[in-house]
């Protein structure tokens, strides 16, 4: 049967059929780049063995991907209208499949992070040309679906990414978690090729260009991701490359401000936040961030760190937010289209800290058993969050406003998991130093108690050893592990409460949003 290719045409002709198709291809795609931020998150033991490299390195397998993701998504907005969404995306796609392959053969820790850097930045332009098409494409009744749709893909990849890392590192290699996304990859570059004609190019952009204004940005947000990856491990301004990267972070900042406001051809707009709604929406956003990822991570290193789970345990036991997210995903649709946007986001934000509260009373001995409801609540909650947070940002704008106004909304979701990160590993390292000095306190002023403990593991542990001074050190490990791990464990629920709180502190904005308008037209389009 013969290939019908579809000419280039104006999009509100299109029949619904070929809107859907559209869009279900670039939402793939957007779903591809999204799930390989977390799916090496189970995996990195196997990572770090299989390139010979250092605890400290091996987060660069993440790091250096957020990265120059960061830096891409805002950047997306000028590329699209100069190469056109169908190129763009095409190139993105198919750039993101060969850097997969490349991250797949690394051979050591620095091409592996090099690799996986270029892989951030090509697939980044993905993930907010979705939300500018899906909005430009449908209208009434078939829009409000495109915030659920887009919003569960936004949330389901990444929570699914050590699920997925974790069963192929189990069943296959690690590389595999790379070269897994060569036959998709491949699909979505041929069929946007295809399919995808939403708009035109205007290649002379490119010959007008802001370099400063580019480099500026990049320096800027990566600058900044690398304080807050690198921050936590090396004693944050303690440390000189730190403090130096925190430097540059500034002055780079303030000078994309000032290009920003006064170039002839910015590369990113800041024009939107002069629409107060959008500004809440994009707070709101970061705040949801800060917990979708922040969350995500802490319960593969609780579950890796306390239960010594592998890839593939630490995987399945959180896949169940999953379940919750596709449950949720139906109700925040349809509610989203007879319902006060700001009444949702009350729901979902009260919603999401109780999972949070609820996962602050971990106990050493928490599998799936115990963590199944708090999952549950998490994931059936989060849409509520985030649906009505998308329609509130991206419904008062169209053209090619509303591509910056979706690269900067979704800059800060990433950017508001990447502060997550950072903050809750810091929060994590105090409190369990805290607690550890805390139990070493009260041991001591126990008097006889923890010797006569420590005498007694030492009895016991002789049936292993003759010596006792070796069995007397090793009843000292086993206590100071004993009381390591349940330090640990303390710290976790302290973490979860901390983040719980601030869930119930942005409810304080949502009295100051205004319900979103309809769409203006952009000075371009008005011209």
């Amino acid at each position: 049967m013969a290939i019908v290719v579809p000419m280039a045409s104006n999009p509100s002709e299109w029949t619904t059929q070929r809107k859907f198709l559209v869009f279900g291809i670039l939402a793939f795609g957007q779903f591809m780049a999204l799930l390989d931020i977390q799916i090496v998150a189970a995996s990195l033991n196997d990572v770090q063995a299989g390139l010979s490299a250092g605890p400290d390195e091996v987060s660069w397998v993440q790091t250096a991907y957020l990265m120059a993701e960061l830096v891409m998504i805002p950047f997306s907005a000028f590329l699209g209208q100069a190469m056109s969404t169908r190129w763009l995306f095409a190139a993105s796609a198919g750039l993101f499949t060969l850097s997969s392959i490349a991250c797949g053969l690394a051979w050591n820790i620095e091409s592996m992070a090099t690799f996986r850097a270029i892989q951030g930045f090509v697939g980044g332009a993905m993930v907010p040309s979705v939300f500018a098409v899906g909005f430009t494409l449908f209208e009434g009744k078939q829009r409000a679906l495109i915030p659920a749709i887009l919003g569960m893909v936004s949330v389901l990849a990444p929570t699914l990414g050590p699920t997925v890392g974790g069963i192929i590192t189990e069943a296959l290699d690690w590389r595999w978690i790379f070269f897994i996304n060569v036959v998709p990859g491949v699909a979505v570059t041929v069929l946007t090729i295809f399919f995808v004609r939403v708009d035109s190019a205007d290649p002379e952009m490119f010959g007008r260009i802001d370099w400063s204004h580019l480099l500026a940005m990049a320096v800027a947000l990566g600058g900044l991701e690398y304080v807050l990856e690198e921050g936590p491990r090396k004693d944050w301004f303690g440390d000189p490359t730190i403090l130096m990267a925190a430097w540059f972070s500034l002055v780079a900042f303030g000078l994309f401000l000032e290009r920003s406001f006064f170039s002839r051809n910015p590369i990113v707009r800041l024009t939107p936040f002069r629409n107060p709604t959008y500004a809440f929406a994009c707070l709101f956003n970061l705040v949801i961030g800060f917990g979708i990822y922040s969350s995500t991570y802490l319960l593969p290193v609780f579950l890796g760190r306390v239960r010594d789970f592998d890839s593939l345990q630490i995987g399945t036991t959180v896949f169940i937010v999953g379940a919750g997210q596709f449950v949720s995903t139906i109700i925040a649709a349809r509610a989203s289209q007879s319902v006060d946007q700001r009444l949702l986001i009350t729901i979902g934000l009260i919603g999401f800290a109780t999972s949070m509260w609820m996962t602050s009373y971990l106990g050493a001995d928490w599998g799936f058993g115990e963590l199944f409801w708090p999952q549950v609540v998490r994931g059936l909650f989060v849409m509520l969050c985030i649906v009505p947070s998308v329609n509130m940002a991206l419904s008062g704008f169209q053209g090619p406003e509303l591509r910056y106004a979706s690269g900067l909304f979704n800059l800060m979701r990433n950017l508001g998991g990447a502060i997550g990160i950072a903050t809750v590993n810091t929060w994590l390292q105090d409190n369990a130093r805290i607690q550890a000095s805390r139990f070493g306190e009260a041991l001591a002023g126990s008097g006889r108690t923890a010797q006569d403990m420590t005498a007694d593991l030492a009895h016991r542990l002789g049936a292993l050893t003759p010596d006792p001074d070796r069995a007397l050190l090793m009843a000292k490990g086993l206590l100071a592990r004993i009381v390591g791990r349940q330090a640990l464990v303390i710290a976790f629920d302290d973490v979860f409460r901390l983040m719980a709180w601030i869930f119930f502190a942005a409810l304080l904005m949502v009295p100051f949003c205004r319900p979103p308008r309809g769409p203006r037209p952009s000075p371009a389009d008005a011209h």
